[in-house]
């Protein structure tokens, strides 16, 4: 039996606390080729009421992405991503009830958008592609999730396989803790995603997550995003859109092997699912 570590990160001054509950981070994507929702939440009205949906599901985050990192995708520049977050979030104001996280690995965007009401940093390149995103976290106090990815989107489903993805992850995750620590990042603002799918073969994705716990040792809070993603297609042989049930298996599993965050398209029936795992394993204390 496995004790599943408490947490308490600190995003621009709150308390997110972390291992009692699994917590429920919401996906809205803002762009026009996102591989789940194909452009659905562009217009600012729409993406307003998909934010409002989200909390009202029981999300306990909101992660707003203004570009795409699937595979094969295009990067945008940062005046771009703002152009179609910065609405959204100056409509959302202080009202919104859950904290706010930014899908960007721009320093620029990071700062406008916590300048905006965000607390979270989200950054699928731990802070690899724009070093001064980190020092934007660090003065603006807000918490980060860093994340593994080989290559980049563009590329990085044509590299040639890992022949240790578990190693490398190990590797990756000393280096980013450092590398956020080195711009002013505190530990305990920090969160740790092994980025199921960014670079890695189906196989290697649940490798990844059934050696979750390799990961938890590094000493942080574990982030786990699977949903609606091909690996899990390739078992039962459907698309994206219609992997909620493959999904619903992949969070509740994650959650067992100590996932800390689960980052969903699907809150309303990820929230049940989380709820009805936590309650299983002990409200997350206890993890066979």
């Amino acid at each position: 039996m496995q004790t599943r570590k408490k947490f308490t990160i600190r995003a621009k001054g709150k308390n997110l606390d972390l291992g009692e509950r699994t917590l429920v981070m919401g996906i809205l994507n803002v762009t026009p080729d996102s591989f789940s929702d194909k452009g659905r939440y562009m217009a600012p009205e729409i993406a307003l009421d998909r934010a409002w949906a989200i909390a009202e599901e029981g999300a306990d985050i909101l992660d707003i992405g203004a570009e795409s990192t699937r595979p094969g995708s295009r990067e945008v520049d940062a005046d771009e991503e703002l152009r179609r977050l910065l609405p959204v979030l100056e409509k959302l104001g202080d009202r919104y009830p859950i904290p706010i996280s930014i899908d960007t690995s721009k320093a620029k965007v990071a700062r406008a958008t916590l300048e905006c009401g965000a607390s979270i940093i989200n950054d699928v390149t731990s802070f690899q592609k724009d070093p001064q995103i980190g020092r934007e976290c660090a003065e603006f106090d807000a918490a980060v999730v860093l994340m593994h990815m080989r290559g980049t989107p563009m590329n990085m489903q044509t590299l040639p396989p890992s022949e240790d993805i578990l190693g490398d992850i190990d590797i990756w995750a000393k280096e980013a803790v450092a590398r956020a620590q080195s711009c002013g990042v505190s530990s305990e603002k920090i969160v740790l995603d092994p980025g199921i799918g960014f670079g890695k073969t189906a196989a290697q994705n649940f490798e990844i997550l059934r050696n979750l716990d390799r990961l938890s040792a590094a000493g942080f809070p574990v982030l786990v995003g699977t949903s609606r993603k091909s690996f899990i297609g390739s078992i039962i042989n459907k698309p994206a859109g219609e992997l909620v049930l493959g999904t619903g298996a992949s969070v509740a599993a994650s959650i067992v092997l100590g996932a800390h965050i689960v980052r969903v398209h699907d809150v309303a029936a990820m929230r049940e699912i989380a709820d009805v795992t936590d309650a299983i394993v002990g409200a997350g204390e206890i993890l066979s």
